[in-house]
């Protein structure tokens, strides 16, 4: 089986991570190119936190490990993975998949008037001013502590499908 390949798709909430990944899910399905697709911001959705009571499980990794493990039996290769911070934690993520994956990753970056206009439509009308400022801040810690391997797309004035062909030459997935 060939060695697995992973998309890491960061950025702050409202950026578009999980619409882009859908798009290059269609992009890469009409070129019949076999993937998966993990929105990673599930893996440890819990009340409490478990990473703020038991930080030392590590949930979300070990059920990356456990998912991705199911698709590798099924003949999977390529993962696309989405979440806000996994551009900061590719190397453990990547350990996690437990067969050394090749690794490409993209920090997903909008500026607050598009964020606010992606969010309020998200929320059905109303934007609570606590979760812009939130992911405000969030956008300001991934574009400082994000190091410079990983590449950036700034997504105002993006289309999801001109993402989604952006990520797909990235990877490489696409035929020629």
């Amino acid at each position: 089986m060939p060695r697995s390949e992973v998309l890491f798709i960061g950025g702050r909430s409202g950026v578009g991570k999980s619409t882009a990944a859908e798009a290059l899910h269609d992009l890469l399905s009409a070129h019949d190119v076999r993937h998966a697709v993990i929105e990673g911001d599930t893996l440890d959705l819990a009340y409490p936190a478990p990473h703020r009571e038991h930080p030392e499980a590590r949930l979300a990794e070990r059920n990356l490990a456990t998912i991705w493990a199911n698709y590798r039996a099924l003949g999977f290769h390529r993962l696309v993975f989405t979440n806000t911070v996994s551009v900061l934690e590719t190397e453990r993520l990547a350990a996690a998949m437990g067969d050394d994956p090749l690794v490409v990753a993209a920090l997903l970056r909008a500026g607050d008037d598009q964020t606010a206009s992606r969010l309020t439509r998200r929320a059905g009308g109303v934007l609570p001013a606590a979760q812009l400022a939130h992911s405000t801040r969030t956008a300001g810690r991934l574009d400082t502590a994000t190091p410079d391997r990983v590449t950036r797309i700034d997504t105002d004035t993006m289309t999801p499908a001109d993402v989604a062909r952006r990520l797909a030459t990235l990877t490489g997935w696409l035929p020629d």
